[in-house]
């Protein structure tokens, strides 16, 4: 193919790393590198890796679409623009077709939103092109068109990603963020308790330190138990922003609050262990009995992580147990307890409505409760597809997109214990040596719609 080495004084050109396969360009050999139209400009990633995100607006008919992009940072630079302001830039290195040439060439990222052109094109770039200062488009002319199969398609783009928890070094929160990055996406931890919210029906915001919170394509929720109340009134907030919620705050509030989780489990016909639930100290009789009698589990209802679960191994104790709960306006559930467990339970990792992974939790000699973060072991195991079928259920009964589900295998077949909308990744990551945090990325760009890597 015969090549054209003359460009006019302004090109079509596309920057396919970039997903932007057509903008129009001004040539400027007054400038030595070329300079690309930014916004809501982000760094992330390492030292050694360096990455940035940004918006630009590639049509300049239509402001209102954008699409995000992110590259690897290989320089900062004092520039001076025509009119004598000096600003530092970021500047990337990406490949430039203009008409049959493709070169790699460094770009520097400034926010051009009052300029006509997008992009500048400068010297560096036009190495080997004869310019023609009193023509245009000499190359080949490109079309906007090419932009409606990304706006119906969607396109490989870098999401901004919220973490929303109390625990920034967190193993969880940690692999996100390092798998979020790996895909080019932005992603932090936002400190829930530091979310301050202004309720308008016109312009809902979240503020944070002072500041109104730009806008995210998604908030990832790990809330802990002490703030389930003031979490789900946060994700609320950036629901009604827009925002896409990996776990709803009404799923979220259906699984913490143990109570109102078993209901949603008996009207789907999930199996769980016999429970009872009372507010009277009369009915502490009729609450035993409701169950298989001792021995039995007594939860709190807003217990986690093994905490606020007793063991009564007889009724007096179970008794004792309820009693004292009552007295002090605690509230509470009773469960049959499954001896057939032997003390160990299974978890299943569930994204997407696919069970992903599994692991069996195993409690330590001197206690019934095998969550690890109360001792207990975990091993591989391999599970039925009974067991499989109730996870899933158990998921959706919640409402939830992403849970551990706890079921205990008993002589009956297996029975959901708990769902987790916040579970935990090391020990299943550890376990089965998948990475579950990249999972979960996939899940969340394949929801939103973007396109797989190349």
């Amino acid at each position: 193919m015969q090549i054209n080495n003359y460009v006019g004084w302004e090109e079509w050109v596309s920057l396919p790393e970039l997903n932007l396969p057509a903008l129009i360009a001004k040539t400027d050999t007054g400038a030595d590198t070329s300079a690309l139209h930014a916004f809501n400009i982000q760094t992330f990633g390492n030292k050694d890796n360096q990455m940035v995100r940004f918006g630009i607006n590639p049509i300049e008919t239509d402001e209102r679409f954008s699409i995000f992009c992110s590259a690897k940072i290989i320089d900062q630079r004092n520039v001076t623009s025509s009119n004598g302001i000096t600003e530092l830039r970021y500047v990337i290195e990406t490949d430039i077709v203009v008409g049959g040439v493709i070169k790699k060439i460094p770009i520097t990222l400034t926010n051009r939103e009052n300029m006509k052109y997008k992009m500048i094109i400068g010297r560096s770039a036009l190495d080997g092109f004869q310019i023609s200062a009193d023509k245009s488009f000499l190359q080949k002319v490109l079309s906007y068109d090419s932009y409606k199969k990304i706006k119906k398609n969607g396109h490989r783009r870098s999401l901004r990603i919220g973490i929303l928890s109390l625990e920034p070094n967190n193993y969880s929160n940690l692999k996100i963020i390092e798998a979020s990055e790996q895909n080019g996406h932005f992603c932090e931890i936002l400190n829930t308790k530091r979310c301050y919210l202004n309720i308008e029906s016109d312009k809902p915001e979240v503020h944070y330190d002072g500041k109104v919170l730009p806008h995210y394509d998604v908030i990832i929720p790990r809330i802990g138990p002490s703030i389930t109340k003031y979490g789900m009134a946060v994700v609320r907030q950036f629901e009604a922003m827009g925002t896409f919620c990996l776990n709803s705050s009404s799923s979220i509030g259906t699984s913490r609050d143990k109570l109102a989780a078993h209901q949603a489990l008996a009207i789907n016909r999930i199996p769980m262990p016999d429970t009872a639930f009372a507010n009277s100290p009369r009915d502490t009789e009729n609450i035993i009995d409701l169950t298989a009698g001792a021995p039995l589990v007594v939860k709190l209802l807003e217990s986690s992580q093994g905490k606020g679960v007793i063991l009564a191994e007889t009724k007096k104790a179970a008794s004792s147990v309820i009693s004292a709960f009552q007295k002090l306006n605690a509230p509470f559930i009773v469960q049959n307890f499954i001896k057939d467990s032997n003390g160990s339970d299974l978890r299943l990792f569930v994204i997407g409505g696919k069970v992903i992974a599994s692991m069996m939790r195993s409690a330590s000699d001197d206690d019934f409760r095998s969550n690890l973060h109360v001792g207990g072991k975990a091993s591989k195991v391999k599970i039925t597809q009974d067991e499989r079928k109730i996870a899933k259920q158990a998921t959706k009964a919640m409402g939830l997109n992403i849970a551990g589900v706890d079921i205990l295998r008993s002589s009956e077949g297996p029975k959901v214990l708990e769902v987790n909308s916040s579970p935990g990744l090391q020990g299943i990551e550890t376990i089965n040596n998948i990475n579950v945090a990249s999972m979960i990325i996939d899940y969340l760009e394949k929801r939103l719609g973007l396109s797989k890597i190349q």
